[in-house]
Formats: C-alpha cells, structure tokens, sequence
C-alpha cells in the first residue's frame, strides 16, 4: 500500500500538529520493533535545529528511532542517504524554499529515491514545501522567499498526486491567491495549518487534526471529512 501524509503547515516546536504527527506514527507502530523515522529538512537549507525540533517530537513524543538525511552540505553521500530511506518506516519533509528543494532532489537523485520508497509502502508526510511537493502541481510562496516578487507561484511537484495543493489555507493571502487562480485547475486541495490529509494509493482518504482541508473539483468545493485518529 502506497501512504502519504500533507500537512498545510504549523509549528513542530511548538507540538501544534501533534495531532496528526500521532497519526502518522500510528501508521507504522508495531510491537515487533521500534519505528524509524527519517528526517528530511532540504527545503530548510538542511537546518539542524530544524532536525533537533523534529527529533524531540518523534522521539520523546512518540517513541520513534530518528534520523536525517543532509544532501547539500556535503556531509553524506547519497549512498549513504540511500541506505537510511532504504530501512524509513517514515520519510518526513520539512518545509521551506519548495523550489530550491525539488532542484537539489533532481539534481542528486534523491527525489527518484523517495518514490521508489513510496511504491515500495514507506510512509511519505511532510508539512508546507514538505507537503505540496507530492502533487502534479504546488501552490508555492517561493518567489517571496527569493524576494523577486510579492505574489505566489506555481511549481511542478512530483506528480504522486493528482492536482495542485496549496498549504496555509489559514491564511488570507493564501485563500485570496487560491481565488484568482481556481478557475485554472480541475482539482485542487486547500490544507489549513495544523490539519493533514491522508491518501491510500493516491486516494483522498480524509483529514486529521484542529482545522480543516478543502477539496475543490471542478469549481465545486467541499470540506474533507475527518477520520479517526
């Protein structure tokens, strides 16, 4: 079975998406052995302190082994990194700069890793550029970031999921953004912060956590229903 976690966005530090951080182990917990969780902070220039914020949720919060893969610094080399995806239970992306990190991943490789862990049942999750970089298409605010313009950006993700995503729903920019453009896509999925969305086999399964997410298909919108978690 092929898994996938998007979360709109929210603050690991401060345990906002705990929610569904516990759904996600939930996932893969087993009494047989301890859960591994790599960690994969690319879009966040491989921060460090990003990784430790990660590492005392997934670790003190919910039990798991944690790891993280560096691909830029020239720390590790990628088959290294291979041999750590290669054992994940769950692979979890941070956000950041989407563009800069979908750039670094075809340029060393490691985006065709992360599918290949996908197809093969590892879970995929991942929070803001961590999220929208599964989709056909990403609603991306990395333009800003660089500072050459005051408006969002459309990006070509991976493509594990049908649509475009678009993160921070909670936000007014972000809705006023999705407004303009809506028309343009057949499907979209509108994440607010601290609420994530599920998918089995590149289906829409349903939502976790304290807010919402938007499904709109053909101009139509409705809410994604909440599951157990």
């Amino acid at each position: 079975m092929k898994r996938l976690v998007v979360i709109g966005g929210g603050e690991l530090k401060e345990k906002t998406t705990l929610k569904v951080d516990t759904f996600i182990a939930n996932l893969v917990k087993s009494e047989d052995k301890r859960t591994y969780a790599l960690f994969i902070p690319t879009a966040s220039h491989d921060s460090k302190p990003y990784f430790n914020t990660f590492r005392k949720t997934y670790t003190s919060e919910l039990g798991a082994k944690v790891d993280v893969a560096i691909s830029t610094k020239g720390e590790m080399s990628m088959e290294h990194i291979a041999e750590k995806i290669q054992k994940a239970d769950i692979i979890y992306v941070g956000g950041g700069d989407t563009k800069y990190m979908l750039d670094e991943w075809k340029k060393s490789g490691l985006d065709k890793l992360l599918i290949e862990a996908y197809e093969r049942g590892v879970v995929l999750c991942g929070l803001s550029a961590g999220a929208i970089c599964w989709f056909e298409k990403a609603h991306s605010d990395y333009m800003m970031m660089e500072g050459g313009s005051s408006d969002y950006a459309v990006l070509d993700g991976l493509g594990l999921i049908k649509g475009i995503c678009v993160p921070h729903f909670s936000e007014k920019e972000r809705v006023d953004s999705w407004e303009k453009m809506k028309s343009d896509y057949a499907l979209g999925l509108c994440i607010e912060n601290d609420c994530g969305v599920y998918f089995e086999d590149g289906k829409l399964i349903g939502a976790v956590g304290d807010n919402n997410a938007y499904l709109y298909e053909n101009g139509e919108r409705r809410e994604v229903e909440k599951i157990d978690a």
